[in-house]
This record gives structure tokens, sequence and C-alpha cells, in this order.
């Protein structure tokens, strides 16, 4: 899968750019604040229909504008083109010219690993950040798990306001709301359980190839594990007190985590930082086998800024790892950094002054 080409309006800072890409690896290089992270941020978000960086829509839209408009044409067996228009607080998205009426039937067409120095951070961060990004990451490969976690969502919400606002329960109620949530939440899991068997089944390979010594794998933790629908209904009912308690639902899939192990240590309480950096890189690079293997397809790279935060060993690790068949896009602020070897059949897009000079290197 690649994309050929990006036409952006009142996007960030630019007012109207097109651009052209290579095949293979594009290299877009400028100074902190010149544009370069809004280039792939515009790729993300016509994908996934939103940034990276924020949830606000408003604040993707350039100053004194009211709408931002990103259109790109894609190329997997044929070339589709893709527009995102939003305008007055209303997003409408298109492909080749047809309106998408809901966002989940969009979502998975245009298949994106993004990779950036934040990510680096997954292991020590929350839970949440964790959820966000395997529930990111699986509803590009099946569009119905964006639809059945909206559904859960949904269901969660309505419980949650139910404990808020009563102290006497009605049970048929409740149970009717936790069926559902139920039965929502056994397909989110089950298909979580799979998106991490399918990573574990190649992670531990792939991290050391990247110069990583151990076995490394991801650790599914979730309520659901191993339960049937009745087994978990009967400790949704023996959670009734604590969640009125709490005012808020404390068991489901909701809770759920990933925790990166090498060996039998949890590398996040007792791994090295180096070794928590090679386990995500090692994750990132498993998620483009697994695009691949789901859509005989590799998705699109984007790699942000890594030269700021990794050493060139690790980089060079990446780059020499990654498949000529995957369309790469990598931002820098300075083309020294990357050695010739790696400038061959690549595109760079030079950012200065809000002006973009490309030239090709064979």
């Amino acid at each position: 899968m690649e994309i050929t080409s990006l036409k952006l309006i009142n996007f960030r800072n630019f007012s109207n750019l097109e651009l052209n890409f290579s095949k293979n690896r594009n290299l877009i290089i400028g100074n902190n604040g010149e544009g370069k992270t809004n280039i792939v941020e515009a790729i993300f978000v016509l994908a996934l229909t939103k940034s990276f960086r924020t949830n606000e829509d408003d604040i993707l839209i350039k100053e004194n504008n009211n709408l931002y408009k990103i259109e790109g044409n894609i190329k997997s067996s044929f070339i589709n083109n893709y527009k995102i228009i939003y305008q007055d607080k209303v997003k409408v998205v298109k492909i080749n010219n047809n309106k998408i009426n809901k966002l989940s039937d969009y979502i998975s067409n245009i298949q994106v690993v993004f990779f950036s120095i934040n990510d680096l951070k997954l292991i020590k961060d929350t839970p949440n950040t964790r959820r966000k990004l395997i529930n990111l990451e699986i509803s590009q490969l099946n569009n119905n798990y964006i639809k059945y976690l909206n559904y859960y969502n949904k269901i969660l919400k309505q419980r949650n306001t139910y404990l808020k606002s009563t102290f006497n329960i009605n049970k048929s109620y409740l149970n009717i709301l936790d069926e559902q949530l139920i039965d929502y939440g056994l397909k989110i899991f089950n298909m979580r359980k799979k998106f991490i068997n399918n990573i574990n089944d190649i992670i531990s390979n792939i991290y050391n190839k990247l110069g990583g010594k151990g076995k490394l794998f991801i650790k599914y933790k979730s309520d659901y594990d191993d339960l049937d629908k009745e087994e978990i209904l009967k400790i949704y009912n023996k959670y009734i007190d604590k969640d009125l308690n709490l005012k808020s639902t404390q068991y489901g899939i909701h809770k759920d985590d990933y925790i990166f192990y090498i060996d039998d240590k949890d590398i996040k309480n007792f791994g090295s930082e180096g070794q928590q950096k090679n386990s995500v890189i090692a994750f990132k690079m498993a998620e483009l086998e697994i695009f691949n293997d789901t859509n005989n397809d590799y998705p699109i790279l984007i790699l942000d800024d890594l030269f700021s935060e990794l050493d060139i060993k690790k980089i060079e690790c990446i780059l020499d790892y990654i498949n000529r068949d995957i369309q790469t896009f990598i931002t820098t602020t300075d083309l020294k950094k990357v050695k010739n070897k790696y400038l061959k059949n690549s595109k760079v897009f030079q950012i200065k002054n809000g002006e973009i000079r490309e030239d090709f290197y064979e």
C-alpha cells in the first residue's frame, strides 16, 4: 500500500499544498516549527480520521479559516481517492467522491503504522495508553472492531450514568446492560487476544534481529480471560456494591492491559531503558508483518523524528529491517543524520520558510 499524492487545504500551517511521493522512502527535512510533522500527521488523519497529536479538529485548521481539507490517492490493488473535509465542527469523509456516512465504515481502508519518540514511553505509560494503541491497530485490520468498541463504550457510559443516578438498583435493568456489555466485551476480548497472539508469534525473533537478547513477549491481562458469559455475569453481580460506591464500572475489558516481558521479567519495572526502547521498536516492526499477513499488503510506515531520540545504531537496525515493499516516511531536522545508503531511491522534501524543495536520490 502506498500514498501516491497528497493535497492539503488550510491544514495546520499549509494554506495549499500538493505533493507526490516515492513508493519507497520519503524523507521530510525541516527545522522544528517548519511543518514537517504536519505532513505525516495529514497522512495519519487521512487514514484514521483523527490526529495522533490532538483530539480537537479545530486545532488542525490553519488560523483565520473555517475548514481543512485532506485529499490523497492510495494505491493498493488499484488506486482510490480519499478525502476528509472538516468544516463548522462537521467531518465528511469520501472515497472516490462517494460520501461515507459512518467513520467506522471508512477506517481500515488505509493502513498506517506510526512510530514516534512518544511511543518509546509506551511501556512506562498508563494502561489506557496501551489500550488506545491496540484499539487503533486492530481497528485498521478489521473495522468491525471499532463498531464493537463504540457499542461497548456507549453501554458502559449508560451503565455508569445509571450508577451515578441511583442508590436503589433495578437489577433487571442492570442485567440487560450487563449482558450487552459482556456480549460486545467478549467480541473485543477475542479480537485483542488474537492480535496479541499473532504479535507474540514473531516479536521475539524481530527483537533479537534488532540486537536484543532474550525472549520478548506480551502478556494480555484482562478480566475476561478464560471466562464464559455466565461466569462474567456473576462477577458483575458481585461487584454491584463496589460499583455503586464508586459510581463507575470496576470490571470489564475497559480495564485491560498489556505487559511486556523479557524471559520472565516485567520490563516496565525491571528492564533497562534500552530493553524498553528495543521492545517497542520490535512491537512496531511486528505490526508491519501482522498487517501484511492479514491484508497481503504492507501498511504505510511513518517514523516521526526518531533521529532526535535514538542512537544511530538503533536507527540503522530499523532502516535495515524495513522491507523495500514498505512505503516509508521519515521526518528529521537534518539530512546529514541520514547515511547515503538510506538515501538511495529516496525522495527528499526540504521545508524552509514555508517553501518545499524536492530532490530524488537514485
